[in-house]
């Protein structure tokens, strides 16, 4: 071979070694179906925040999170090139407490809340939202008439709903305002009857119910035990309908960058009717179930423990709810000291009580705990909260067990009672929400002291004990950078800053509805962040929660909402 020939023959193998190297792509067996990039993309991995420049997904799963130069090296002819144009990208929120079953009737409820979520600021504010809603539905004469958000706490003057004010705006139908804690609700003398209350019903256990003064009969609120009954003998709708109100529901959820739901205290029917839309494949989120205690049984008999903690078309059962208390904007929830309000049907030395009695707890907790069964108990006051540890340590000698038992709410939790968390294990549910919209009631009822005490983040963040944050949806509005907000700021409605030392940074608060949240749920290991073989659960906002004004946080609006790699809620320009 001539010199000339030999040159020839290396200046092509160069050649074409480089058409190869530059048009070779990834075959579209091995391409990635998506790449986000373009924005702020906070992985949620460690105590600070990480960013990467993309996140490149596949088969519902995050299969690379790093340069973005690296990502498109997995790139193909079908892959979805997804610029965030500046946007922030997160893990999928993870719903720590609500109650999901409620979201499917929202749209067939009054929005009786107060203002900043409603207009029910007052009594006459709370029947035009009736009337508003009984128009715009065309309710006929005798069908019942619901509505939700009731707050007596910010009733002016202290002018309560009471069963006349339904009475003489709504003659000929049944009508039911329930209470924004959803543990009670104030009906007129058709829904009385409808339900089964008169003068000669008497208030359970555990039960309030407040009467006419002068008289026996029920008149305002009907709360706690009492008000039970009434949740299985609600009217039910069509399959059809339930159909349609779970989509509905679930983009409640979606819109706010939740990727996982909670029903946080199941009823056995409701159950069913999440289930059989899981059946049809009408779950587009995760939900996540925890049947009511006193409702366990039927549950068990199509469900025994063994299918407990394991997802069926996005729907899982997580444990069983025990509620054990009420709550302190409607001076409920049970303390070991008197209210300084009083009670809500007037009692005097009033320190509200606990739903059940300290040996159906001890033996309930005992029963769950040999069956491996996670554990959500309801606990706001501080006395409810004596009984939850009592009832954990009576359980059995193994008391640091990685259980997961969640105490939902903590609200009014004592210093020692976190530290009692710390020994047993225990994950505090926390409310900081509560600093805004009931904060100045509780400085009322209870007094600053404890009241600058309520959901103490920052406390529990110290002790490592993995708190989350929630919204108690319906009883609030499932907002997540509301929670955030409430969370970094802890302002009350009137601009008292409530529990100053209890602040947490923004980074901190996301932490409680991620990593913190999927940890509560035994899920750390396919989400909460953005990793590398985790699910492909992520949300998009408008704006960077950790690089905005800490006041702006609660303005920040989720873009798109992302399940398992697919869109499943997209802002409209």
């Amino acid at each position: 071979m001539t010199i000339r020939n030999l040159i020839t023959t290396v200046l092509t193998v160069f050649v074409f070694a480089g058409c190869n190297q530059s048009t070779q792509k990834t075959s579209s067996k091995d391409a990635v179906d998506a790449i986000y990039f373009g924005g702020d993309i906070i992985t949620m991995e460690g105590d600070s925040a990480s960013y990467v420049e993309a996140v490149a997904v596949k088969n519902g799963k995050i299969i690379f999170v790093g340069k973005k130069a690296d990502a498109e090296k997995l790139k193909g002819d079908s892959t979805k090139m997804n610029d965030l144009k500046g946007k922030t990208m997160l893990p999928g929120f993870i719903d720590p407490h609500s109650h999901f079953i409620n979201s499917l009737s929202m749209t067939s409820q009054a929005n009786c809340s107060p203002a900043p979520v409603g207009t029910g600021n007052d009594v006459n504010g709370i029947i035009a939202a009736l009337k508003d809603f009984q128009t715009k539905k065309n309710i006929p004469k005798d069908e019942l008439i619901i509505g939700y958000g009731y707050d007596d706490t910010q009733m002016p003057g202290g002018v309560l709903l009471s069963r006349d004010d339904l009475d003489k705006e709504f003659p000929d139908n049944p009508v039911m305002v329930i209470h924004v804690s959803l543990h009670g609700g104030v009906l007129n003398s058709a829904a009385q009857k409808k339900f089964g209350f008169s003068d000669k019903t008497v208030t359970p256990e555990g039960g309030v119910i407040v009467r006419k003064p002068g008289t026996n009969e029920p008149y305002g609120l009907i709360m706690e035990t009492a008000f039970l009954p009434i949740f299985a003998n609600l009217p039910k709708p069509t399959p059809e309908q339930q159909l349609q109100q779970l989509k509905d529901g679930q983009m409640i959820y979606a819109e706010a960058g939740v990727t996982t739901a909670q029903e946080g205290a199941t009823h056995f029917a409701d159950l069913e009717i999440i289930e059989n839309g899981a059946k049809q494949n009408a779950l587009f989120i995760d939900v996540t179930v925890y049947p009511f205690i006193l409702e366990v049984n039927p549950v068990l008999k199509k469900h025994p423990f063994s299918e407990f903690g394991k997802y069926n078309n996005h729907l899982k059962i997580g444990g069983v709810k025990i509620t054990m208390d009420g709550s302190p904007q409607g001076r409920t929830a049970y303390f070991t000291t008197p209210y300084l309000t009083g009670g809500p049907a007037g009692e005097k030395n009033w320190t509200g009580e606990p739903t059940f009695p300290q040996d159906s707890l001890d033996k309930w907790i005992k029963y769950l705990y040999d069956n491996n069964v996670q554990v959500l108990i309801h606990g706001n006051g501080d006395a409810t909260i004596d009984m939850i540890l009592k009832a954990h340590e009576k359980a059995g000698v193994d008391r640091s067990k990685d259980r997961r038992t969640t105490v939902i709410h903590s609200q009014f939790v004592r210093k020692d009672q976190l530290e009692k968390y710390k020994e047993f294990n225990i994950i505090p549910a926390l409310y900081p929400e509560h600093t805004f919209f009931f904060g100045d009631a509780h400085i009322i009822n209870r007094g600053m002291e404890q009241a600058s005490f309520i959901s103490p983040v920052n406390s529990a963040i110290k002790l490592n004990l993995k708190p989350t944050i929630h919204t108690d949806f319906n009883v609030l509005p499932i907002d997540q950078m509301m929670v955030v907000w409430t969370a970094v700021n802890r302002k009350t409605r009137s601009g008292v800053l409530l529990g100053t030392d209890e602040r947490i940074m923004p980074y901190q608060a996301l932490q409680c509805i991620t990593i913190n949240a999927a940890h509560q749920y035994f899920e750390e290991k396919t989400k909460g962040s953005i990793k590398e073989g985790k699910l492909a659960d992520l949300v998009i906002l408008d704006q960077n929660p950790l690089k905005v004004d800490q006041m702006k946080i609660k303005d920040i609006k989720v873009f798109e909402t992302v399940k398992e790699g697919k869109t499943i809620y997209k802002k409209e320009s």
